[in-house]
């Protein structure tokens, strides 16, 4: 596996991310929009940072710990209107 660059949330601006999704497979993209779900909620209640991995366009992995403020159908919403596709996203650590 490649090395994991990992950023401050204020990078995310510069970013371009994957056009296509990073997870093959109905189950386990089902199992990321429940794990973003879920760090939604410590987040909104808890105020707590979730580690999210995420592929660029050049098909690098990237971490940023952060807070998820919102899950859209498209997208995670993140504090300074800042976003990330989901289709970008590898995994979330809690």
């Amino acid at each position: 596996m490649e090395t994991v660059k990992i950023i401050n949330k204020e990078q995310l601006s510069d970013f371009h991310f994957s056009k296509v999704d990073v997870i093959q497979g109905a189950a386990q993209q089902k199992l990321r929009l429940t794990d973003l779900n879920h760090a939604r909620v410590l987040g909104n209640v808890d105020h707590t940072k979730v580690k999210i991995i995420f592929v660029n366009e050049l098909g690098n992995p990237t971490m940023v710990e952060t807070t998820i403020w919102a899950v859209t159908e498209e997208s995670i919403c993140l504090k300074g209107a800042l976003f990330i596709p989901i289709i970008a996203i590898l995994q979330i650590a809690f």
